[in-house]
């Protein structure tokens, strides 16, 4: 019946190209939703703040979301808030006003997990090195909030044949992205470290403290990570949280929710107290994606807390262990050989 009723078909995307056009469209709907409702006259630097909301929605700072109705949601709030300050305008401070309120009435989950970790109920590490051992990030999407929470990733490693065992998928929390990210990362061990005796490995990868379903593929480069800390018995920077995704060539591919997983770490690290050396390992191809918090802006450029962007499984595994990669990966290569040497005498 539908297709009856509607003969064209059309598609409408959720983002447009930030330019001048695109811009002078977000200041057009802002005047008429202002001047529809009755609502107070916006001012300019009202609208730039709106304007960088919207790219903040897009997550790409070359993009602009189209869900004008969000927009306009925030518009109505600053309203509420001017006009209770009995001012004549909605100026750039009862917008930013407006957002921070909207994501407060939504985050309590967010503050209950802020609450756990603080309390030592959630166990994070920001400091120190430990062996197989990594902090990953996830993402918490509840309506229309989405955060981000550092989680540790461990890994084991001994003797064996069955290749690297995936926690979650063992006890089927892991979805299907995820289990393909543990397969792709084993193929990158293969290829890597199998090409002159046989992967005679039982590896382990876990998500500690994770009760529900997990998916996607964005923490396959950290699960890489410490599975390697845990052949080579080099540790890990655990001042630093890792999120990307990996190919079997150990090239690192790019993740969604940048942003929030970003400031994510950084709440957590506000909260066990920031040393200087803490920050978050993107991929490079994320970068652009980045329209991050001021107060996270502001950390980073004071060098309170650090982002670096890396290319590959080599450039990430020498930021994590402040060692060449080389050196890594032949001592876990010759762990490796020791297994498979051990293994034989057992046949």
């Amino acid at each position: 019946e539908f297709g009856k009723l509607f003969k064209v078909r059309a598609d409408f995307d959720n983002e447009m190209d930030l330019c001048k056009e695109s811009a002078m469209q977000y200041a057009y709907v802002i005047k008429k939703v202002s001047e529809d409702e009755k609502l107070l006259p916006v001012k300019k630097d009202a609208v730039l703040r709106l304007i960088e909301y919207g790219v903040r929605l897009a997550e790409n700072r070359k993009k602009i979301s189209t869900e004008f109705n969000r927009i306009a949601d925030v518009v109505r709030e600053a309203n509420y808030w001017a006009r209770q300050k009995k001012k004549k305008f909605i100026t750039e401070k009862e917008i930013r006003e407006a957002i921070e309120h909207r994501y407060r009435r939504s985050n309590l989950i967010e503050e209950k997990i802020l609450d756990m970790i603080r309390s030592g109920d959630i166990f994070v590490d920001v400091d120190g090195f430990a062996v197989g051992q990594i902090n990953g990030l996830e993402i918490y999407s509840i309506g229309d909030l989405e955060f981000g929470k550092p989680v540790r990733i461990t890994a084991t490693v001994s003797i064996g044949n069955e290749g690297v065992v995936n926690v979650e998928r063992e006890v089927q929390l892991s979805g299907p992205i995820h289990s393909k990210g543990v397969l792709i990362l084993a193929g990158f061990l293969r290829e890597r470290f199998a090409q002159r005796f046989p992967l005679s490995l039982n590896a382990s990868i876990c998500f500690e403290q994770s009760y529900t379903g997990i998916d996607g593929d964005s923490a396959s480069s950290a699960e890489l990570y410490a599975i390697i800390s845990a052949l080579s018995g080099v540790p890990i920077d655990q001042s630093l949280a890792v999120t990307g995704s990996v190919n079997q060539k150990g090239m690192i591919q790019p993740i969604g929710g940048v942003n929030a997983k970003v400031e994510g770490f950084f709440d957590v690290c506000k909260i066990k107290g920031l040393t200087g050396k803490q920050g978050v390992v993107i991929p490079e191809t994320n970068v652009d994606e980045l329209i991050l918090k001021e107060e996270v802006v502001e950390a980073i450029k004071k060098k309170k807390f650090h982002l670096y962007s890396v290319k590959t499984v080599e450039e990430g595994i020498e930021l994590l262990t402040h060692r060449p990669a080389s050196e890594v990966f032949k001592l876990a290569e010759e762990k490796l050989s020791e297994y498979a040497e051990t293994l034989k005498k057992f046949k």
